[in-house]
């Protein structure tokens, strides 16, 4: 039983990193869109 808690502790970081990693992705393309908006 112990040992599933020890498992659980790497899905979690990857979740976390994975959550980042499509922030960053959302805001950028927030950016490129404002950046075409403010272009025109």
């Amino acid at each position: 039983m112990s040992k599933k808690s020890h498992d659980s502790e790497p899905n979690l970081k990857g979740t976390l990193i994975s959550v980042f990693a499509v922030g960053i992705i959302i805001v950028v393309m927030w950016f490129a869109v404002y950046g075409l908006y403010v272009a025109r």
